[in-house]
């Protein structure tokens, strides 16, 4: 079995950012299939381009552009890639990094997807700070980097809790398909009450509805904004915003940017 070191991924190293016990780095996938192996260091991957199949010894997961995931670092794994070009983005923590900001590394276990779309959102900010390092590049990591990990412990404290029985399904739901999807058609597909449903959703899933459902959009939206090929009105229709002023307003909520400047940032760094 094979172990990856500090900063070590298979592929070609297009860009690295080693600070303080945090490793953010971007890699070319070149190879079809790489060894089982283990990382030392607990990391996430977000699949910029092309696609990936990540396999361990439980499941097989198949990672398309804006794919985000979590490692812990004994998990023994290998990864295929399934198109001409693959592009990842890598945030690895030492352990001494959560002995200083007073984190909890255990409660990091196994290897799974996250489909949250605020981590999603916090990830596509620290990929910004990463692509355009300025002067103020480094405090906005070191924040940025605490909010996900917050957030990672805040949906594992959630998940520890027990959940009534239909909520997978609901998560299922909006992260299939958020197009028309409103209250009424979730409670009848779900066979729960509207009132049951719009007191639950606050709690299991930290925020409303309609905030969540915005924010699944965008968080498809970044994976295309990564691709040239697909134009702003492209991207706009295929996320299910009326049109691209509906896109721009949305996005700059989250990001206070608009996806035009976002993307001119990332492409030209």
């Amino acid at each position: 079995m094979k172990i990856r070191t500090k900063g070590q991924y298979y592929g070609e190293k297009k860009l690295e950012l080693d600070s303080k016990g945090i490793i953010l780095s971007e890699y070319d996938y070149n190879m079809p299939k790489t060894d089982w192996h283990y990382h030392e260091n607990p990391y996430f991957m977000y699949v910029l381009q092309g696609n990936v199949y990540d396999i361990n010894k439980k499941r097989k997961t198949t990672c398309t552009p804006g794919s985000f995931l979590l490692h812990n670092w004994n998990e023994q794994h290998f990864n295929t890639k399934e198109s001409t070009c693959a592009r990842g983005f890598h945030i690895e923590f030492e352990r001494k990094w959560f002995d200083q900001k007073k984190l909890n590394v255990d409660l990091w276990e196994g290897s799974h997807l996250i489909e949250d779309p605020s981590m999603h959102h916090l990830l596509g900010r620290l990929y910004f700070e990463f692509k355009c390092q300025d002067n103020f590049s480094e405090a906005s990591i070191d924040l940025l980097l605490l909010q996900l990990c917050e957030t990672t412990q805040n949906q594992n404290d959630l998940s520890s809790q027990k959940e009534p029985s239909w909520i997978p399904r609901l998560k299922e739901l909006l992260n299939e398909d958020s197009q028309g999807l409103s209250l009424t058609n979730l409670s009848e597909t779900l066979g729960v009450h509207p009132v049951h449903l719009s007191r639950a959703i606050p709690k299991y899933l930290s925020t409303t509805l309609g905030d969540y459902l915005r924010q699944q959009k965008i968080k498809k939206a970044l994976g295309y904004l990564m691709n040239p090929k697909y134009s702003l009105t492209d991207i706009s229709y295929i996320c299910g915003f009326a049109d691209q002023s509906h896109f721009t307003r949305t996005f700059k909520i989250y990001f206070n940017k608009t996806p035009r400047d976002f993307r001119t940032r990332m492409l030209a760094c």
